[in-house]
Parts: C-alpha cells; sequence; structure tokens
C-alpha cells in the first residue's frame, strides 16, 4: 500500500523520520495520522490518547508475531551454510531481521513525539514486561549477557571437538579478536548508559517544579523524550554493533536467542496476570 500524498506531505512537514521502504506499513500510516491530529502534551485529549495507546498496542502485537516468524525462519535457515546460496539466505534473513528491529524503534519514536509518557506506562506491556524496563525498553546490556551465556552454553557442548581442533563457527567458536571487540562494546555501552541514567535521575530530581504552575510542561515533556530517545537509540545501536562484529551464523544465532528471550518474557507475563488478575 503506497502512502497518500497528502500524508507523506504532512509526514515531511512534521519533520517524522522516513519510512523503511517505498511503501509504509498500515501501523505506520496509523501513528502518522495521529499524530497530525493529536496535539503534543499538555494539550493531548483522553480519548485521542487512548486510540494512540490502542495504535501502538496493534502494532506491537503484530510486530512480535512477524518476529516470531522470523526466528523460525533463522532456525530453519542452514547452519552452518555450505553454499554461496545458504551464505546469501542467512545473510538476508540477518539483515530482515535488522530491518524489522529499526522499523520498531522508527514507529515507537513517533509515539513517543506525540506522548513520551505512553511510552513509559507502555500498557501494551505485561507487568513482568514493564517490571524488567530500563527507560521504556530492555537494558542494552542485557545483549553482552546473552551474548556470554550463549557463547558459554555451546563452548562446553563441544568442548571436546574444540580439544581436537575442531571448528565450526558458531556462538561458541568466537575468535579472540571478537570477544576482545565484545568487551570494548561492552565498557562502551555500559558508559553511555550510566550517562543516560543519569539525565534521567536530574530530570526526576526536578519534579518539585511541576507544583509550579509558571513552568513549561511541555518543554519538560520534551527533554524526557530526548532521554528516552538517546535509550532507544542505544538500544537499536548496540544490536547493529554487536551483528556486525559477528559472522551471519553468529548473528543468526544472537538474533534468535534475543527474540527467543523476548517472546518467552512477554508469554510468561500474560500467564502472570491472567492467574492474578
Amino acid at each position: 500500500m503506497h502512502a497518500p500524498p497528502n500524508l507523506l506531505e504532512t509526514a515531511a512537514a512534521r519533520k517524522l523520520p522516513p519510512p523503511l521502504h517505498s511503501t509504509l506499513s498500515l501501523p505506520y500510516i496509523y501513528i502518522c495520522i495521529y499524530m497530525t491530529h493529536i496535539s503534543p502534551f499538555p494539550l493531548q485529549k483522553g480519548k485521542k490518547r487512548n486510540k494512540l495507546k490502542m495504535s501502538f498496542q496493534r502494532f506491537y502485537e503484530g510486530w512480535l508475531e512477524q518476529l516470531r516468524h522470523l526466528m523460525i525462519q533463522l532456525n530453519q535457515s542452514p547452519r552452518p551454510p555450505l553454499t554461496d546460496e545458504d551464505h546469501q539466505q542467512l545473510q538476508s534473513l540477518v539483515q530482515k531481521t535488522m530491518s524489522h528491529y529499526t522499523e520498531y524503534y522508527r514507529v515507537k519514536s513517533l509515539v513517543a513525539k506525540t506522548d513520551v509518557l505512553v511510552i513509559f506506562a507502555a500498557p501494551w506491556s505485561t507487568t513482568m514486561e514493564r517490571s524488567l524496563h530500563w527507560i521504556a525498553g530492555w537494558r542494552p546490556t542485557t545483549a553482552f549477557h546473552l551474548i556470554y551465556t550463549e557463547a558459554s552454553i555451546r563452548f562446553e557442548s563441544q568442548i571436546i571437538d574444540i580439544l581436537r581442533g575442531l571448528r565450526n563457527g558458531d556462538l561458541g567458536d568466537l575468535s579472540p579478536a571478537q570477544f576482545r571487540r565484545v568487551s570494548e562494546l561492552q565498557c562502551e555501552t555500559v558508559r553511555e548508559e550510566n550517562a543516560i541514567t543519569d539525565e534521567l535521575s536530574q530530570w526526576q530530581d526536578g519534579a518539585s517544579d511541576f507544583q509550579d504552575m509558571r513552568e513549561d510542561v511541555e518543554e519538560k515533556m520534551q527533554v524526557l523524550g530526548r532521554v528516552a530517545e538517546k535509550a532507544d537509540d542505544l538500544r537499536l545501536q548496540t544490536i547493529v554493533k554487536l551483528v556486525e562484529l559477528l559472522t551471519p551464523r553468529q548473528a543468526a544465532e544472537f538474533l534468535i536467542a534475543a527474540a527467543h528471550l523476548q517472546i518467552g518474557v512477554r508469554g510468561w507475563g500474560v500467564d502472570f496476570d491472567l492467574h492474578h488478575s
């Protein structure tokens, strides 16, 4: 479906990020429409805010379902890839999965620009998911724990082969250079994560200013929005940089583990909420 010209013009006028491809997904169109008709905080109306929540919830549920399909495709891909065609197929699936994550953060940024408090409340998430949130999403350093865990499990399962000099090129077969780069990237991410946490703390320290009606509440929401944007940028860039330093096979295994964790936590959260509602 091609986006109507007037919608594209509206998106450009409001400085919305461009779509991933020449066509726009329906969730992107829905949220663009809401941004056209919904005033930024604090002029947000209750009914329109609820529409925005429901729109993103539909997008998120569809996005998770597509992530599940991508995880299945990655699982079914030939590993190790034996032919050039296998390599191309695996690389294509990895790129497709990365584009899927990019689309999520693109659409989420539209919601944040409209009403940043909505993404912090995250009504589309389960209570368990929200308990694990760091600034409206997963903590970037979680990705490194996932890499180390997967590498350790795979290494232990094939230690006899490794001692015999047999290498299979999976996550359990990371080279010393790869381990060094992962460690360096982890240190960089920890520093950035701490810096963003400090920014949020400074914003929260100014909570008493909300009692003064002369304070510009909208400006404060914009500051909070910039903090959330930095957090999401760090989340996405962490995945991108990790995938770049891995081989296609290793990247596929990392993305499978990440998707399995995200989908698994949501499943546990849904069950927990059903039994405690």
